[in-house]
């Protein structure tokens, strides 16, 4: 499995910005997929995920109500939809795939991307 996170960028305070996640190598719509992000020196933390099979998304406190996830499994992508973006939202966001049909922990992500940078200037 191959992930390639695309998307980010620099962005003002209160603006917003879609992240892609195309994947390859895989049966994609039954696998948990999921946005995790590291801001320097910090370690890395879990933001949102979608499960497969329609399962539903789940979201960091952090980011409730301004990020949305979703995946269009015939194109094997998912996206993040960040909206009144934070200076705090400032971190490199990396995807995740995992084997099961849903995951939260990071431990149960078997593929990750290569990660894009997104940058909150305030």
């Amino acid at each position: 499995v191959q992930l390639q996170a695309s998307g980010g960028g620099l962005v003002q305070a209160g603006g917003s910005l879609r992240l892609s996640c195309a994947a390859s190598g895989r049966t994609f719509s039954s696998s948990a997929m999921a946005w995790f992000r590291q801001a320097p020196g910090k370690e890395r933390e879990f933001v949102g995920t979608i499960g497969g099979n329609g399962r539903g998304t789940y979201y960091a406190d952090s980011v409730k109500g301004r990020f949305t996830i979703s995946r269009d499994n015939a194109k094997k992508t998912m996206y993040l939809q960040m909206n009144s973006l934070k200076s705090e939202d400032t971190a490199v966001y990396y995807c995740a795939a995992s084997e099961r049909v849903t995951a939260i922990t990071r431990v149960l992500y078997d593929y990750w991307g290569q990660g894009t940078l997104v940058t909150v200037s305030s």
